[in-house]
């Protein structure tokens, strides 16, 4: 049982990148299983501030291999900038990145569609970050995507390319009165990019299944959430891929045999990006408090995240899906100094309490509060479960019971050390 699986529990932005970059360092092989350049995770190591948008967390061990999955749809210019400035940040990267050869290629087309589709007013608006993670996942389904391994196969360029250009011309200038692609812009430069490329690729099932065998211990990092999952979350407000325990395996081809533990990733309150329901969202003073308290600004976008309350239901609907053996909770600090912390443990929808979450009707919802006193003292230097304060303690126990699942870690602060183990 070599791997550790890592999940969001809530709607992204939990910290997973903390956490990935503290367990990484018994690790031998870091693989990112979906996403784009959408999702950004923050890391602050030895005083430096790093964020990652593609590159999984781990490359900051010098021995831990990073792999960006089959999951993923890769956009060229984002992954050879995150390479240079980890260079140029003295990161030893040679040999140390992998890429599957079934990873989706995200190309400029996608982000022009994603953009004019989000201005479109007949269309409900998601509140995506406009770089073509969507589109290019909808043509992975469609079977209109370009596969990286494929950069390097002649078949390819005279078989298929030419016909999903046209594709793409006909929705560019037919629909969005925008110019059409060059064919041979387009293969020249998918040529040159394959053999940028040809270097990291691998066929990721057959060798991270041979490593697993032989003894390595490998991490599956996740992007998002499991609320933000396309098939599990608050659809249509969700990404475009699968961040649960599903698109882990999918993603990274690694044999589900192999997994040992899934850890929840769990923000002491609750944040989402972006539009869509959000059960516990604090308006007014409550929220503009939580978001200054916890820096609440996307990584990737700066867009101000919303900010709720622990919600008990949603925690429980990604331990189900996910099969969470561990909760890991982070950013206990940013409440350090309330008087009272409000916990959403049930729901009412339309008069009757129910015990899960709805795939339908959230915005019918109506959360039932409990409220715990708060500790009011600074946690952030604390090493022992025993040393934090008693209310801060009563709060896990609570998040503990109302959730089913032991909470393993917490985070008390932004640093690796600001990490204390609990089990």
């Amino acid at each position: 049982m070599a791997v550790t699986l890592i999940v969001g529990a809530q709607w992204g932005d939990e910290g997973k990148a903390k956490v990935i970059d503290f367990l990484a360092e018994n690790t031998d092989i870091v693989v990112r299983y979906q996403g784009g350049a959408n999702a950004g995770h923050t890391v602050i190591a030895k005083g430096e501030k790093y964020i990652f948008h593609l590159i999984p967390s781990g490359i900051l061990y010098s021995k831990t291999v990073c792999v960006l999955g089959g999951g993923m749809v890769i956009e060229p210019n984002a992954f050879f900038d995150e390479l240079n400035q980890l260079e140029k940040r003295g990161i030893e990267i040679d040999g140390r990145i992998r890429i599957a050869d079934n990873a989706h290629v995200l190309l400029p087309y996608h982000s022009l569609i994603d953009a004019k589709r989000e201005e479109n007013m007949s269309i409900t608006k998601i509140g995506t970050t406009k770089r073509g993670i969507g589109i290019c996942y909808g043509d992975k389904v469609n079977r209109t995507g370009i596969r990286i391994g494929e950069l390097l196969d002649d078949g390819f360029y005279k078989n298929r390319l030419p016909l999903l250009i046209s594709e793409k011309n006909i929705i560019l200038k037919n629909i969005y009165n925008e110019k059409e692609i060059n064919l041979t812009e387009t293969e020249d430069f998918l040529r040159s990019l394959g053999q940028k490329l040809k270097k990291y690729l691998i066929n990721a099932p057959y060798y991270l299944n041979l490593e697993i065998a032989s003894g390595k211990r490998v991490l599956l990092e996740g992007a998002q959430g499991t609320m933000l999952d396309v098939d599990f979350g608050t659809y249509p407000f969700v990404t475009s891929s699968n961040p649960t325990i599903g698109g882990a395996l999918i993603g990274s081809g690694v044999n589900h045999r192999n997994i040992s533990d899934c850890f929840g990733i769990v923000k002491a309150y609750t944040t989402r990006v972006g539009e869509g329901p959000f059960p516990t969202e604090a308006y007014n003073e409550e929220g503009e408090a939580l978001r200054k308290l916890g820096n609440e600004y996307g990584a990737t976008t700066g867009r101000p995240r919303r900010c709720g309350w622990f919600d008990v239901e949603v925690v429980r609907h990604a331990a189900r899906i996910n099969g969470l053996t561990g909760i890991v909770l982070t950013k206990l600090d940013v409440l350090d100094s309330l008087k009272t912390i409000k916990i959403a443990v049930g729901y009412e929808q339309d008069g009757k309490r129910i015990s899960y979450f709805p795939s339908y009707g959230v915005e019918r919802i109506k959360v039932i509060y409990e409220e715990l006193p708060g500790w009011e003292e600074p946690i952030t230097n604390y090493t022992k479960l025993n040393d934090l304060p008693k209310n801060a303690k009563k709060y896990i126990n609570a998040i503990e019971k109302f959730c089913g699942v032991p909470v393993c870690w917490v985070s008390v602060g932004p640093k690796r050390e600001n990490t204390i183990k609990i089990r």
